[in-house]
C-alpha cells in the first residue's frame, strides 16, 4: 500500500488538495483511502446510533449508500490502516509522524522552516510563486498524483534497526531522497492478511517468516517475487 501525508496549517488547502488528489487517483484506476486527523470529537451522523458509543468498543452503521465504523479509544495510524483495502492512502494532518512522505501545503513561504523535515515530496499552495505546485492547477494535480504513486510508502514505526538505519525516520528520509528502497524494511517484505484485512507484523516475526520461506524456495522450479500462502483455521469462528 502506498501512502503520502498532506500537512500544513489551517486554511492552507490540505483538504482541497486531498479531495483533488483522491479524484485524480481514482480516475487513474487506483483504490484510494483517506485518513484524516480530527481535532474535535467525532460524531456519528445518525443520533440514535451514536448513543451506543459510551458503552461499546466498536459501533458500526450501514445505510443503503455507505457504511461507517467508530472504534472506541485513540488508535495509532498503523492500527487504523489495518482496516484499509486500497492501493494508496492520503493521510491529512499528523505533522509529527515520521514514517511516510509528505506533501506540504503552504500559506506563506516562511512556513517552510517550520514544516519541512526531510520527508517532503514537494510543496503546494493556492498562492503562486511560493511552492512547487499550484493546488488549483489540474495539470499540477495530475503530476502530484503520479509522484504520490511513484514515491509513496508507509513504514511500520518499529525503529528495529534491522534495515541499517537507527530509526524508521532515518530510513524514510533516505527513501524520499532516493538513497534507499522500501525493500530495506524487513516488515515491508512480509504482510499478513486476515479475513481480508492487512495486519502489521513486528520485524522479528516478519524476519523469521521470510527466512523460513526463502530457505525452502530453492526446491521449487522457477523464480517469483510475490508469494501468497492461504492458512485456513477450521476451528476459528
Amino acid at each position: 500500500m502506498k501512502a503520502a501525508g498532506i500537512i500544513g496549517y489551517k486554511k492552507s488547502g490540505k483538504t482541497t488538495l486531498g479531495v483533488r488528489l483522491a479524484r485524480e487517483l481514482t480516475g487513474m484506476g487506483y483504490r484510494v483511502g483517506v485518513l484524516k486527523h480530527a481535532s474535535r470529537v467525532i460524531n456519528f451522523a445518525e443520533a440514535d446510533t451514536s448513543r451506543y458509543k459510551a458503552h461499546a468498543e466498536i459501533v458500526s452503521a450501514i445505510s443503503p449508500g455507505e457504511s461507517e465504523i467508530i472504534l472506541k479509544g485513540k488508535k495509532g495510524i498503523e492500527e487504523i490502516l489495518g482496516y484499509y483495502e486500497c492501493d494508496v492512502v492520503l493521510i491529512e494532518g499528523f505533522k509529527r509522524e515520521k514514517t511516510f512522505p509528505k506533501i506540504v501545503c503552504l500559506r506563506r513561504e516562511d512556513e517552510k522552516k517550520e514544516l519541512l523535515d526531510g520527508l517532503e515530496l514537494f510543496t503546494a499552495s493556492f498562492n503562486k510563486g511560493i511552492s512547487d505546485f499550484d493546488i488549483m492547477n489540474d495539470i499540477h494535480v495530475r503530476i502530484m498524483a503520479e509522484k504520490v504513486m511513484e514515491k509513496g510508502f508507509k513504514l511500520p514505526k518499529q525503529d528495529c534497526g534491522r534495515c541499517g538505519h537507527k530509526t524508521c525516520f532515518d530510513l524514510a528520509r533516505d527513501l524520499v531522497r532516493g538513497k534507499a528502497t522500501v525493500e530495506k524494511c524487513v516488515a515491508q517484505t512480509v504482510s499478513l492478511r486476515v479475513n481480508g484485512n492487512v495486519h502489521a507484523l513486528d520485524p522479528a516475526t516478519a524476519q523469521q517468516i521470510r527466512d523460513s520461506i526463502v530457505r525452502w524456495l530453492p526446491s521449487i522450479d522457477g523464480c517469483t517475487k510475490k508469494i501468497e500462502i492461504d492458512l485456513l483455521d477450521e476451528n476459528s469462528c
